[in-house]
């Protein structure tokens, strides 16, 4: 044991990039997941409690709820903000979460467009509390959504760590930067990959494995990756993309009214009104034809 012992401390002194002892404090991961979990109840009123609510009863302990989810909330932005530096984290930390609380009615319309989306798009859906209960691809687009409004106000660290938080619960993997309009749906969800830098219009449908990723990485003069660059695509409205298609690139973008087959392999952009599928080994895309554009919309 004197050993072990001996070498970890060395390993600390050597490797000291994956330490973090005597820094400011990092958000946990714990009280994340609980926050991502009290996000879902007040987005879902009554889906994910464990006993029925009243809607009277939940009215009277929303404000108690709320309270709750303030302190929690800007406590962890407070800590996220101390860990950047920021020169008033603890007033800040107040103010963003209460912008947070604000943004959600919003939220809420969007969520509502994305179960309809689901709902319209999927023959087995029977109702909407299966589609809230059961699909991954409700949590993992309503914590993404919550997430991308920190993303937006420039707190580091807890937008990544809710969605990676409904990555692990999901296995669907969208970053808190993404854009995404209303009436979003994937279907399946399992192995579905959005980037930062994409964009997605309204009445967008992905199927499982669909990435949506970058096609490479630009470096320095030092060969470090540059960051905070355009990488990933843009998805425009009315678009459908099936199972294992692979889009890359930050100057690709996919018009509107589109079809990609499965398994697409795609680095350019495509036209609106079309589809692209596979006919052998080689990659056609053409013009949707009337009656395609009929049986879809039946």
């Amino acid at each position: 044991m004197d050993q072990i012992k001996r070498d970890l401390l060395s390993s600390y002194r050597e490797h000291g990039g994956i330490n973090h002892m005597d820094g400011p404090n990092l958000p946990s991961r714990k009280t994340v997941d609980a926050l991502a979990e009290d996000f879902m109840r007040l987005l879902f009123p009554g889906y994910f409690d464990r006993e029925t609510v009243a809607r009277e009863e939940f009215e009277c302990s929303l404000e108690t709820r709320l309270a709750g989810l303030r302190a929690a909330l800007s406590g962890e932005i407070h800590t996220c903000l101390r860990f950047a530096g920021h020169n008033e984290p603890e007033a800040a930390g107040m103010v963003e979460a209460d912008h947070v609380l604000a943004s959600l009615a919003c939220v809420r319309a969007l969520l509502r467009t994305d179960v309809e989306a689901a709902y319209t798009g999927d023959p087995a859906a029977p109702n909407f509390e299966e589609i809230i209960l059961a699909y991954p691809c409700v949590p993992a687009i309503a914590i993404q959504r919550v997430a991308h409004v920190l993303y937006q106000r420039g707190i580091p660290l807890l937008p990544r760590m809710l969605t990676e938080h409904a990555h692990r619960l999901t296995g669907i993997d969208i970053h808190p930067g993404a854009t995404i309009g209303s009436h979003f749906f994937i279907d399946h969800g399992t192995g579905v990959v959005i980037g930062e830098t994409a964009t997605l219009g309204s009445h967008v449908k992905l199927y499982q494995g669909v990435t949506l990723g970058a096609k490479s990485f630009k470096v320095d003069e030092s060969g470090k990756v540059v960051k905070g660059i355009k990488r990933h695509p843009d998805i425009a409205d009315h678009v459908t993309i099936y199972a294992g298609a692979t889009i890359l690139g930050g100057e690709t973008v996919i018009g509107e009214n589109t079809i990609i087959g499965a398994g697409v392999w795609l680095m350019e952009s495509i036209p609106p009104h079309s589809i692209a599928y596979y006919q052998g080994d080689n990659l056609v895309v053409r013009h949707r034809r009337k009656r395609e554009v009929a049986e879809e919309s039946s």
